[in-house]
């Protein structure tokens, strides 16, 4: 499996492996930290701007002098120095560090942060997460982030997992390789919500940490944890 960790947290994530705690596992931009808001400022500064009007980024983004869209390769580009530099724009979710921690506590969970970011900036992002208190584990791969759950599940494979994620393909990705997760879609930016595409059955959209932190609990509960 095609992952970036540290050697710190490569044996933080075998540890996690062998253990039969519950296994929360969260995405982080949109779920952890704000993405679409920071990248929106990020656009204006470069005297562009994003419109939500669908879910996607290409052709949504346009040169506000001229109006016109922004080709693919320009929004990829964007999108690469963005990540450069992203621990100046994004902040986290309201209610994440809080809410994992009672998770974390209430439940005695393993909690792991799984992000789809080219791994090339894992350490930036490691730095950002650490100094807002987020010091789980993070996995960065390009990888189906079933391939990664499914990783840290190897030595347990009973044990209660909850994915946190805003994208459909991650889901249902997890889902193929561990069919009796729970399924939590988050979105943190609300005006892209009524565009996202449909999510897969066996998913249940929460608007917020303490939603998710209710439908964890309701979880853990019916499999006796």
């Amino acid at each position: 499996m095609a992952i970036d960790v540290t050697p710190q947290e490569r044996a933080r994530i075998d540890a996690l492996a062998r253990s039969d705690r519950p296994l929360i596992v969260a995405d982080i931009d949109e779920v952890v930290l704000e993405f679409v808001a920071p990248f929106m400022a990020f656009l204006e500064s470069h005297g562009h701007e994003y419109r939500p009007t669908s879910f996607r980024l290409t052709g949504n983004v346009y040169f506000k002098e001229t109006g016109q869209a922004s080709e693919k390769k320009a929004v990829s580009d964007f999108l690469e120095q963005f990540f450069g530099e992203h621990d100046t724009w994004q902040k986290p979710v309201a209610g994440a560090l809080d809410t994992l921690s009672e998770i974390e506590q209430a439940h005695k969970a393993d909690i792991v942060f799984l992000t789809a970011m080219p791994p090339h900036h894992h350490a930036r992002r490691r730095a950002l997460l650490d100094t807002h208190g987020f010091t789980h584990p993070m996995i960065a791969t390009k990888a189906a982030k079933g391939e990664a759950v499914a990783e840290l599940m190897r030595h347990h494979p009973g044990k209660p997992v909850a994915f946190i994620d805003d994208l459909p393909p991650n889901h249902i990705s997890v889902l193929e390789t561990v069919p009796g997760a729970l399924g939590l879609q988050m979105m943190a930016y609300a005006p892209l919500r009524p565009h996202l595409p449909a999510m897969p059955e066996g998913v249940t959209s929460v608007e917020d940490w303490p939603a998710a932190a209710q439908a964890i609990a309701e979880f853990l509960a019916a499999c006796g944890r």
